[in-house]
């Protein structure tokens, strides 16, 4: 019998509820918000089977699944799949079917006296749920998070189960953006006593958060299935991030046979730690019930203890300080391992937008997952939880704004939005209210393109105004705007009663955080009553009537909810007071809303690219939301720059004023010193250094000052020397960069994100191949064919250049490398000794390619 028989045996004979123990990789003890004190809740992640094909026969037990692909979670199918140019680039040109998950597991001894819950973070989409051949449930939303008590349809302790869930992503282009296919996000078994605290039966808040003192105010829901009316102490124990205890609460309650009830608690602390981007200091409440002396549930939940509050005239205040909100949005997907990401990945990209500056994100524009909110709470970032992107009507999903296709391969949420909008949004809400990163929910996305009347009564649109949209306030009066707007047909929906309805639920289950949704048409939705449902009204590329809409409507905040990574779009808010930030589109670049654009498979706006490497728009907000000295070089020849020399010596723009009104996407530059001898080349140089000096081999080539640069790049104009380039910080700011002219590519040197990989299944590693010439020098001008070697016991996770137009398989170990370099993720699996990677994983060019 080999290892893995054994510990299938084991767990079979023992009937232990490590519930993924059934898989040959045993799994970590992983901690999620909530369910973390191992009693209630076990990884449900490993011992899976796929097949991407459709049978009803695959929900049964008896059907023989030995032939299928063996596999843990997350997954995402679609990635793993060739790009394809006969598929449509709004969804990345990937292909979506039909798929079908079944894992076998062993009921726990002792299981017919407790409740047992099967938890999914998110299946992307339109997934059914059998255990032992009945259906249990499904959900059409992939985003939703949700449970299902399983514990009437669990064969007898110590026998054999089945649960089967099909996905059904045969409609592939039912997003605007990549989505990804499958079981994407964890899962969990939860098994609890009948008189117990449900899955997010917590909610925390604090009302009262100083420096001084904090008020802790908690509702706890708890459901008794017993046979009998049950008296119980409910007791609450908060501990601090050191492990010490810090505040507690007992109160005797009672809940009859049968039913739940909510109980209310408080609790104080003195001189607590403030959560915040700084100082992302995290408490833990440990909610018991404790039935004659003994511990029959217990739930922990972590929460931040914090104090926000928006001023219409003032901004955003975050523990009684006015704070800037440097945000970016963020997709769901992560390059090469698609949407099924794990938590080391999105620990490195957020880390990289951390550098940049960045202490915020808004969820484009769909709830994340818990693992993701959890690496906020824990790194420090301020969340706009944003829920919908189509309410009543649908999106275009390869051409965005109102609907032009119906086929049934785009029909998206919005044909299911009357039946289950509440329901999601109230399970997206429920899990999501403890998450001290989450400052306010944001209901929809850009959703007035979608409803008659928004589109003309803007004026905008009838009357010759290309590009003015952008940049101009509205053209025709406010009461014009009504005129036509309250003159025309409404409608089947309406879109300020639905806005209205969606905020009444969030209130339903919290009023501790404010409403906002992104508007495309503010000029519009101010005065159609669509703002009335908002508490913060988020404006959609629309800075250049920030001015317009606090004077008319100074009784609402106004920020900018989608902004493009541009100078000009943060020097508006520098310059008011009133608007407390933005979020830029993008903070990383995503997969999809490419449609008709092969070979480009992917949105190319971020301030990190698809493999999370940094952007020149990287370095432009790195200048801009840190203080700590920074210089950054770029170059491009003068032909393909967007400057070029001018009188005086001085560098000019070739369409002046052109930085004004640049949208989405950085100009085309070079991070190399690799041109023709003595070709016209123009260097831009990005720093927050009052002055730079520019050498090239020790000679100076002048000093450029910031404040003679309004689009804050320090410009100079030279022939090409071979040789090395760099950029001093003047004035006592202590910041320099240098690149250096670099000869052909003889070799790659890789370096690691960490030493080794411990055998959790878990953890990832991320290592970056480098070119390099016989100097070692970093060769960025010349790229090269390469091929990555793993050694047994590491797991290929995905392979990347971050390029939007490398149009091959993400999962192999070729790729062509982008300026020289490349990205590998790996997972160290079915071991149990850490792996060192210096040794393990290796790389060779298999051809160089010309500059």
């Amino acid at each position: 019998m080999n290892i893995s028989s054994i510990i299938r045996s084991l767990c079979f004979v023992l009937a232990v509820l490590v519930v993924g123990c059934d898989s040959a990789e045993p799994p970590s003890a992983t901690s999620s918000r909530g369910e973390s004190n191992g009693t209630r809740s076990s990884d449900f992640n490993f011992g899976w089977k796929f097949a991407l094909q459709d049978d009803q026969a695959f929900m049964q037990p008896e059907y023989d699944d030995g032939d299928w692909r063996a596999l843990r979670l997350p997954h995402d199918w679609s990635i793993e799949q060739d790009f394809d140019p006969n598929m449509d680039g709004a969804t990345a040109y990937l292909p979506g079917g039909v798929g079908w998950y079944r894992k076998t597991f062993a009921t726990p001894e002792g299981a017919e006296h407790k409740r047992t819950y099967l938890y999914f973070d998110g299946i992307y989409n339109h997934s059914e749920i059998w255990l032992n051949g009945h259906k249990i449930g499904g959900r059409i939303n992939g985003y939703t998070p949700f449970y299902y008590d399983i514990t009437d349809h669990l064969a007898a302790p110590g026998a054999s189960n089945l649960v089967a869930v099909r996905v059904d992503r045969s409609r592939y282009i039912d997003s605007r953006w990549y989505p990804g296919a499958g079981i994407y996000r964890n899962v969990k078994m939860v098994s609890v006593d009948p008189l117990h605290i449900p899955i997010w039966g917590v909610f925390v808040r604090t009302p009262v958060a100083t420096a001084e003192r904090a008020e802790v105010a908690l509702d706890i829901d708890v459901v008794n299935k017993r046979n009998s009316d049950a008296e119980f102490t409910l007791r609450t124990v908060v501990v601090d991030r050191e492990g010490e205890e810090v505040a507690r609460v007992d109160t005797v309650q009672q809940v009859a046979a049968g039913q739940s009830a909510t109980f209310s608690q408080q609790l104080s602390l003195t001189a607590p730690a403030l959560w915040s981007p700084d100082n992302p200091a995290l408490y833990l409440a440990k909610t018991s019930v404790v039935l004659e002396d003994q511990v029959v549930d217990q739930l922990t939940t972590h929460f931040g203890v914090r104090d926000i509050r928006f001023d219409a005239d003032s901004g955003f205040y975050l523990n009684g300080v006015n704070t800037a909100i440097k945000g970016v949005n963020l997709h769901h997907d992560a390059g090469a391992v698609g949407v099924a990401v794990p938590k080391d990945v999105w620990r490195r990209r957020l880390e990289g937008l951390k550098r940049a500056g960045t202490n915020a994100i808004r969820t484009a524009h769909n709830p994340a997952s818990q693992e993701f909110l959890d690496l906020c709470d824990e790194m420090g970032f301020l969340v706009q939880a944003e829920i919908f992107d189509e309410w009543d009507n649908p999106k275009d999903k390869r051409l965005n704004q109102w609907e032009r296709h119906d086929d049934r391969i785009s029909r998206g949420y919005a044909d299911y939005f009357q039946e289950e909008a509440e329901s999601d949004l109230k399970l997206s809400v429920k899990r999501d209210r403890n998450h001290p990163s989450v400052i306010m929910w944001s209901i929809g996305n850009e959703i007035e393109w979608t409803y008659p009347r928004y589109k003309d009564a803007t004026g905008y649109f009838d009357m010759n105004a290309s590009g003015n949209y952008f940049y101009n306030p509205p053209f025709i009066t406010e009461q014009e705007i009504k005129d036509r707007f309250h003159g025309s047909e409404a409608g089947q929906y309406v879109l300020a009663k639905t806005a209205g309805k969606l905020s009444n639920w969030v209130r339903e289950l919290d009023t501790s955080r404010p409403i906002t949704a992104n508007l495309i048409l503010p000029s519009v939705s101010h005065i159609s009553g669509y703002t009335d449902a908002l508490d913060i009204v988020g404006y959609s590329y629309r800075r250049v009537i920030y001015d317009y809409g606090h004077e008319k409507y100074p009784e609402k905040m106004i920020m900018g909810t989608e902004n493009v990574v541009q100078w000009h779009e943060w020097k508006a808010i520098e310059e008011r007071d009133f608007i407390p930030g933005t979020f830029l589109w993008t903070g990383i670049d995503y997969l999809g809303e490419a449609h008709g654009a092969w070979p480009r498979k992917a949105v190319r706006s971020g301030l990190l690219d698809l493999a999370g490497f940094e952007t020149p728009a990287f370095d432009l907000y790195r200048t801009l939301w840190n203080d700590t000295p920074y210089v950054a070089i770029t170059s491009q020849t003068e032909e393909k720059s967007l400057y070029q020399e001018g009188a005086n010596d001085k560098v000019v723009e070739k369409t002046p004023g052109a930085w004004e009104r640049r949208v989405w996407g950085w100009q085309e530059v070079n991070r190399h010193w690799n041109y023709a001898a003595a070709e016209p080349v123009i260097v831009e140089v990005l720093s927050n250094c009052p002055e730079v000096e520019l050498f090239l081999n020790d000679e100076s080539l002048g000093v450029q000052l910031l404040s003679d640069n309004p689009d804050r790049l320090l410009k100079w104009a030279l022939p090409f020397r071979a040789g090395k380039l760099t950029a001093q910080g003047l004035g006592g700011c202590a910041a320099s960069a240098e690149i250096e002219t670099a000869e052909q590519a003889v070799s790659l040197v890789l370096s690691y994100d960490r030493d080794q990989l411990p055998a959790d299944n878990y953890s990832v590693a991320h290592v970056i191949a480098q070119l390099v010439d016989q100097q070692g020098r970093p060769v960025r001008h010349q790229d090269a064919n390469i091929e990555f070697d793993l050694a047994p016991g590491l797991e290929l996770l995905g392979t990347d250049n971050g390029r939007s137009s490398r149009m091959t398989r993400y999962k192999s170990e070729r790729l062509r490398t982008s300026e020289g370099r490349a990205l590998l993720m790996v997972r160290a699996v079915g071991g149990e000794e850490a792996i060192a990677l210096d040794g393990n994983v290796s790389a060779a060019i298999t051809s160089l390619l010309q500059p």
